[in-house]
């Protein structure tokens, strides 16, 4: 079970603090927790805007942090310049977290601050190789620290009343899309497109993943029976974001299915 109280002193002897921003439950929550243990004039909030950040997480960002006063900057990084991220091998996310790590460089340097970042317990178990290259650049991980699995996140959120505490995890958009195939903005374009009409729906919890001509919807299963109902209208949608080919998955949502097991 994760310690609050734990998390906060660990926060409070870090002093000045730069949180890894991106609107989900996870940064949300370490968001609110340091902003509430510190101030907001000694931690500052960074989104990391690029082309694979949706618009409306993007957008989300800056409504929360009005919402709770947080000190909130936005960088731009360049993941998109870097032929390493671009060419979408496995380990793509480290290429990712790199440049965002030089985008709040200078941040950090002018405030003595450490990075922070909402990675917790679950986390751990997945492969994700950004963790590394923040490590390496000196970030850390609070929610680790402090024992926060994801529920755990969750359900003290929840209690401490943020509207995050539900949110469904919403990754970068090049997670949608298999290893070897390259980034590229047409592609990103496709999914977030893809994916905000199916939103706009009322399908929440979902993923488009980019198979080039052919879009592969994930639903969690209890939805599936929605998607069929809704077949015109899906088929439209997805259609319309430049795919020829439009398949339901019937294994059902799946968040980080395409990383190797």
């Amino acid at each position: 079970m994760g310690d609050l109280a734990a998390l906060r002193e660990q926060l409070l002897g870090l002093g000045e603090v730069v949180v890894a921003f991106s609107g989900g439950a996870d940064s949300s929550f370490l968001a609110w927790v340091a902003n509430d243990a510190l101030g907001p004039e000694r931690v500052t909030a960074v989104t990391a805007v690029s082309p694979s950040l949706a618009g409306a997480e993007h957008d989300d960002c800056r409504t929360l942090a009005e919402e709770w006063g947080l000190t909130w900057r936005e960088v731009h990084t360049e993941e998109m310049a870097n032929a390493a991220y671009q060419r979408n091998d496995i380990d793509r996310c480290f290429w990712c977290k790199d440049a965002l790590m030089e985008a709040v460089e200078p941040i950090v340097a002018t405030a003595g601050a450490t990075v922070a970042l909402g990675v917790n317990l679950d986390d751990l178990d997945d492969h994700r190789p950004g963790q590394e290259a923040a490590r390496q650049r000196g970030a850390v991980f609070p929610l680790v620290d402090a024992g926060f699995t994801k529920d755990d996140v969750r359900a003290a959120s929840r209690e401490l009343g943020l509207r995050t505490w539900d949110k469904p995890a919403a990754p970068c958009l090049a997670s949608r899309l298999p290893y070897g195939i390259p980034v590229t903005l047409g592609r990103l374009r496709s999914v977030e497109q893809a994916e905000a009409a199916l939103r706009a729906m009322g399908f929440d919890e979902l993923r488009v993943r980019h198979h080039e001509e052919l879009a592969r919807i994930e639903v969690p299963v209890d939805r599936i029976d929605e998607v069929v109902a809704q077949r015109d209208e899906v088929v439209a949608a997805v259609q319309d974001a430049g795919y020829r080919w439009v398949t339901l998955d019937l294994v059902g949502l799946r968040s980080g299915n395409l990383n190797p097991s």
